[in-house]
């Protein structure tokens, strides 16, 4: 099978899983709230972490060699995990992932203060029309926008915010500490708010919990295998396959159907991400790479990215 063939489909199986695990979450959404369920995933994480903490063999302690960045992005963290559960348990996954697509447009935009990219024209222009395509899923004045719209656009510029700041600090930072830190930020911020939310969780809602991950762990895996055995420029627009899987999901778990607004707004936002993508793999076109070196789909630091610890390439974790 062809390297990139093989990337591809490795990519698509990753995505999957991904979409897998954002069932769940619906699925616990609707009994508890996004808190506890963000709490109880971290903590079903942190023993995936420890065994990565312990394989890191770096001389050096778990103080962040840029501690504003990293307290930026814990807190960006903090907020799109958050944002992210309670948008999927109070909207449709088509709808959220419609949003969430619109991360590679905003990262794009925050790669020039923070990490001095050059975005010419036709990026630009591929990040206007992709926001355009947001307001075709949102149809602001034609329907009601809710708290869950609010919520999936915070946890896409979060997301964008934590990536961005990955790509800026990733080279001097330990993986240990990028990946630990968002994990802490999470479980203190939801353990300290868990008592005014807490609800008693049955042993299978317990289970889905561990299920989710299971999950997040076994896509990971993939993520890396399929940039491992691809290129990037083939691997990266494999995540758009989510909204596919959100629509199958969605009807078969939750009576959804993907209405005809979202999916032309998904398709305007998808044609914006995949077209910067393919600029940035362009040698002439991009200096930093923002949006290709993002090695995974939007980022809610509930589970450990274990490509910090597997990828020779540092720049994001």
């Amino acid at each position: 099978m062809a390297p990139n063939l093989r990337g591809a489909l490795l990519a698509l199986a990753a995505f999957f899983l991904f979409s897998a695990h954002d069932v769940v979450v619906k699925y616990l959404g609707g009994s508890y709230a996004p808190v506890q369920i963000v709490f109880f995933s971290v903590l079903f994480s942190f023993p995936l972490a420890t065994l990565m903490a312990v394989g890191d063999r770096t001389d050096a302690n778990l103080r962040p060699t840029h501690p504003g960045w990293m307290a930026a992005r814990m807190a960006a963290a903090v907020v799109t995990g958050l944002s992210a559960f309670y948008a999927f348990s109070n909207l449709p996954l088509a709808q959220v992932y419609a949003i969430l697509f619109a991360t590679p447009l905003l990262i794009t935009v925050l790669s020039i203060p923070v990490l001095g990219e050059v975005v010419r024209i036709r990026r630009w222009a591929a990040v206007v029309v992709g926001l355009c395509g947001v307001l075709i899923v949102l149809r602001p004045g034609a329907q009601p926008l809710e708290t869950g719209h609010l919520a999936a656009l915070t946890a896409a510029t979060g997301s964008a915010v934590a990536s961005i700041i990955a790509r800026r600090i990733g080279r001097d930072e330990r993986p240990v500490v990028m990946v630990l830190f968002p994990l802490l930020a999470n479980l203190a911020v939801m353990g300290a708010l868990l008592p005014l939310v807490y609800r008693p969780m049955p042993g299978l809602d317990l289970a889905a919990q561990a299920l989710m991950a299971g999950l997040a762990f076994g896509a990971s895996l993939l993520v890396i295998l399929a940039y491992r055995a691809g290129e990037a420029v083939v691997v990266a627009p494999m995540q758009y396959s989510q909204i596919v899987w959100a629509s199958v999901y969605g009807a078969l778990f939750f009576d959804e159907r993907l209405d005809a607004w979202t999916a032309a707004g998904a398709a305007v936002i998808i044609a914006s991400g995949i077209y910067i993508l393919l600029r940035e793999g362009r040698p002439d076109a991009s200096a930093n790479r923002p949006v290709l070196r993002t090695r995974s789909r939007y980022y809610t630091g509930t589970f450990p990215r274990i490509s910090a610890f597997l990828r020779g390439d540092r720049d994001e974790r």
